[in-house]
């Protein structure tokens, strides 16, 4: 919890019980190593390079869980469901990314509670983002 918007966090936050940057920086590379080879979710993503949307990835996570405002002084508010209109984003591709960010998870060995806590907005966030049913 911030003071304001790009305040300092209140106390420790998420962001420094579990690890800081590190901790975020590698479930977003374990992350987009398996969308890198997923045919329905690496078409999504703009640059061939998966490089700038994990930066992107990793900065809205950082600043959501208490840590540096960075993604927010570099690209606003963060607009999730504006930002992922354009793409079709059914339940199978939320399954596919819930998947990749499963395996990313499994991977950072964190405190029961923390891994909870994480796992249940991942999941909120991605049933929030689909946008059609279609195929």
């Amino acid at each position: 919890m911030r003071g304001s918007e790009h305040g300092p966090a209140l106390g420790e936050s998420f962001y420094d019980q579990v690890g800081g940057s590190a901790t975020f920086e590698k479930l977003v590379t374990e992350f987009y190593r398996g969308v890198a080879g997923d045919p329905v979710l690496k078409p999504m993503y703009p640059e061939e390079d998966l490089g700038p949307a994990a930066q992107r990835l990793q900065l809205f996570l950082e600043q959501y869980w208490g840590g540096p405002g960075t993604y927010s002084e570099q690209r606003g508010h963060p607009r999730l469901r504006l930002r992922h209109q354009p793409f079709k984003v059914n339940p199978d591709a939320r399954d596919r990314w819930l998947a990749h960010m499963r395996a990313a998870v499994d991977t950072l060995d964190l405190p029961p509670l923390a891994e909870e806590v994480l796992w249940d907005y991942l999941q909120r966030a991605a049933f929030a983002m689909v946008n059609t049913f279609e195929d």
